[in-house]
């Protein structure tokens, strides 16, 4: 008689790359790398916010062809942390905002096959598409989800306001940064803020010598009311013993 053996179900391999270049051009790759860094700083204080790009998402459990790979995207709450993939069934969310780097090349499946994706099956709330050579029209659109169905975003101030991340899309100095409207001013990319922070630590020097500086002529001039102090008493010394021997005179 034949042992019935029991097997086990093989396990479903989710690959995490499909060895294809990380971005068009320098330009793209910089600007997706800028845009996450810049994001994560924003978002550094909150642990339940995934910010990432460039990685392989899953949205269905079981089929490794059901996957997409935005350039950006940010995911509210779910665990900060390291992950080789996105498993959308695990996570058990799925991003707020995407932003897709697009070019001549990509465009197409940006604003159709991903645009539907998103739309229809990822219910990415807000998904922007933008192309840094500007060879492409539009070059810049947004869109918001509105009842499980896209809505283009009207640009306010030249910017495409994004209500998932609280902040607002545009060109500044002819590269796509992100503004912060509570505070107007533009997010700094990470060699930005190490430039700042390199000024700053240079203006600290230069206040601390110049403090320096005035301490010791603080002290100077001390130094030289001491010694006039001390001339005057000495020249009165002298005219109260000359008015003595007069006197005994």
């Amino acid at each position: 008689m034949m042992q019935n053996t029991i097997q086990a179900v093989p396990s479903i391999f989710y690959p995490e790359s499909d060895g294809k270049p990380m971005a068009e051009t320098e330009v793209h790759r910089d600007l997706m790398i800028d845009f996450i860094q810049i994001l994560k700083h924003y978002y550094k204080d909150r642990e339940d916010v995934c910010i990432s790009g460039n990685m392989f998402m899953y949205y269905e459990e079981g089929d490794a062809t059901k996957s997409v790979a935005p350039d950006v995207f940010v995911a509210f709450g779910v665990a900060k942390k390291q992950r080789r993939t996105y498993l959308t069934w695990e996570e058990g969310r799925t991003p707020n905002f995407v932003l897709e780097i697009a070019s001549p090349s990509t465009f197409k499946d940006d604003i159709e096959k991903k645009k539907e994706l998103y739309a229809s099956v990822l219910e990415v709330k807000e998904y922007f598409i933008y192309d840094p050579l500007g060879e492409i029209v539009p070059s810049f659109i947004g869109f918001r989800l509105n009842d499980g169905v896209y809505e283009e975003i009207d640009f306010v101030n030249d910017r495409l306001p994004s209500f998932e991340l609280g902040l607002e899309l545009g060109e500044h100095q002819g590269i796509l940064k992100l503004y912060d409207p509570t505070t107007s001013d533009w997010l700094q990319t990470l060699p930005e803020r190490a430039e700042t922070a390199e000024e700053r630590a240079e203006t600290a020097e230069e206040r601390a010598e110049t403090a320096e500086e005035r301490a010791e002529t603080a002290e100077e001039r001390a130094e030289t009311a001491e010694e006039r102090a001390e001339t005057a008493e000495a020249e009165l010394e002298k005219v109260l013993e000359e008015i003595k021997r007069l006197r005994r005179k």
